[in-house]
């Protein structure tokens, strides 16, 4: 007996009507955009899979790498053009070169939600059965090599939407990406659900769709558990936010007065526990900065520490070679530097250098020649406390901050986010920041030059902050913690061997007709 089709009120749309098809897979990857911060509609992530696999479920194999394509053109076309403000602003590029820019990261990007669709197609060829089930796998695992490909882009992952959503209780367990995979399945379930309800088996949909929204319910008791144990004292700390134009960031007629700045708005603070500067707040090399740091130290005194960025400059054993790194160094009562492992494309390296340095403005931007940091960094030293810390860009890695976060105390971030002015970037980067703090069990002081400045509790809510745009200094207290969640013993390992459990044995077969023996 041939199974009922599923519901095809969109059967051909892509063919029928290619511009419907298109402008809704447009608006289903723009609405995933709107779960984010600042937006925070996370409840649109099971509906937006809904209305892709509405669209895309009839669709040939062969025309999926299109719809794959067009969806990732709406999600980073709405959730991540804001790279423009860094091309076009502070890059030194023209207002065309910089929208073209822009068009081909974004267009670059969409091909990660390309690639795996044509991948999905592969996979299920023309069974919706197989779709279904192998969807939410195939999307996750897409994510994961977007944020790992030419050191990755690990931005706009569905599950970080739910800092503030009801599955946040699942991320000390399974993280980011295992949210995103229940993300993924409950759009999946949804329609099969509806599916089997119109072809008459009522008691399998309604059992489908109460296995899918099972999580839903037990993940916020989940949220109550404690994974990590807090220490009942606190410790008091004071982080700094400048707010220096981006403009006059690297100028060297305005080095003194970045300093002077900081120094002034540390005066009253000295006292404290921790005290934090931002991404390069000392804008000068370490080796150049010896008698600020000794002046720096001399105001601690034996009891604080004062944990800075600033560009380091030295012999590299890997390089064999003198080297920049950009690193955030404790000073005082501690000790340690960190060098940066995970860097910016463009913005701290570039890519094919030989062929595009000098090419245009945005391809000699100051201090875009750093090294990478060698791997497996101790934790910074403050106070007696063992602090890790994570530089702008690698706190929306969640396997490279659960792991690194092992043996550490309290988790540190600084960040520069005026290269992206008034966007949503920065809000999207804190949202990332409460991720971490979350998954990690553990508390995140995150400093930057213009916000967000804020302190982040360990089940990632927000306990403190400072408005984006002011000179300000945020002065609160943080609980350190000692313990590992699961999650940071595992990472997504896990989730994406469940993903490639179902691509193995679920994927379409093609098995070849047996020979009669003669």
């Amino acid at each position: 007996m041939t199974p009922n089709p599923p519901p095809r009120p969109l059967t051909g749309v892509l063919n029928t009507q290619p511009w419907l098809g298109a402008a809704a897979l447009l608006a289903a990857g723009a609405l995933q955009t709107l779960t984010f911060a600042p937006f925070d509609q996370w409840w649109l992530g099971p509906l937006s899979i809904l209305l892709i696999l509405w669209i895309t479920l009839p669709v040939a194999p062969h025309r999926l790498f299109l719809a794959g394509w067009l969806t990732g053109l709406g999600l980073f076309a709405s959730g991540a053009s804001w790279v423009y403000i860094s091309i076009s602003e502070y890059g030194n590029t023209s207002v065309p070169l910089a929208i073209l820019l822009t068009v081909l990261f974004v267009m670059g990007l969409a091909l990660f939600h390309a690639l795996a669709f044509w991948f999905w197609g592969k996979l299920a060829s023309h069974s919706p059965v197989r779709r279904l089930i192998l969807f939410p796998a195939v999307w996750v695992l897409g994510d994961w090599l977007r944020g790992w490909l030419l050191t990755g882009f690990p931005w706009l992952y569905l599950g970080t939407a739910h800092t503030d959503g009801p599955l946040a209780g699942l991320a000390p367990l399974v993280g980011v990406h295992g949210i995103t995979f229940w993300i993924a399945t409950t759009g999946a379930a949804l329609y099969g659900s509806l599916w089997l309800w119109l072809t008459q088996r009522r008691r399998a949909a309604g059992t489908t769709l109460v296995l899918s929204l099972l999580p839903w319910f037990c993940a916020p008791l989940l949220y109550r558990v404690d994974w990590t144990d807090l220490s009942d004292e606190t410790v008091s700390v004071a982080a700094m936010q400048g707010n220096i134009p981006q403009q006059i960031k690297w100028d060297p007629d305005f080095l003194k007065e970045q300093i002077v700045t900081y120094l002034t708005m540390t005066e009253p603070h000295w006292d404290a526990d921790l005290i934090l500067w931002p991404e390069t707040a000392i804008p000068i090399p370490q080796d150049q900065a010896g008698s600020l740091i000794e002046h720096i130290a001399g105001r601690l005194g034996d009891h604080g520490t004062l944990i800075t960025g600033i560009p380091w400059y030295g012999f590299s054993d890997r390089r064999e070679d003198f080297t920049f790194h950009n690193s955030i160094m404790a000073i005082g009562n501690g000790e340690g530097i960190y060098h940066k492992q995970k860097l910016v494309p463009f913005g701290e390296y570039v890519p094919l250098e030989g062929l595009l340095r000098g090419l245009i403005g945005f391809f000699d931007l100051p201090m875009s020649s750093f090294t990478p940091g060698p791997a497996h960094q101790p934790p910074l030293r403050a106070n007696g406390l063992k602090v890790m810390p994570f530089i702008c860009y690698e706190v929306a890695y969640p396997d490279f901050v659960a792991f690194n976060s092992r043996h550490s105390d309290l988790l540190l971030t600084i960040s520069n986010d005026g290269w992206f002015g008034d966007s949503i970037g920065p809000l999207q980067h804190l949202q990332m920041a409460r991720m971490r703090a979350l998954e990690t069990g553990r508390y995140l002081l995150r400093g930057t030059n213009n916000g967000v400045t804020a302190i982040i509790d360990h089940k990632g809510r927000i306990r403190q902050r400072i408005p984006q745009f002011e000179r300000a200094t945020l002065v609160g207290q943080v609980r350190t913690a000692t313990g590992s969640t699961p999650y940071m013993q595992t990472g997504s390992w896990p989730v994406l061997t469940l993903a490639l459990i179902l691509v193995v044995f679920v994927r379409e077969r093609q098995i070849p007709n047996a020979t009669p023996a003669a």
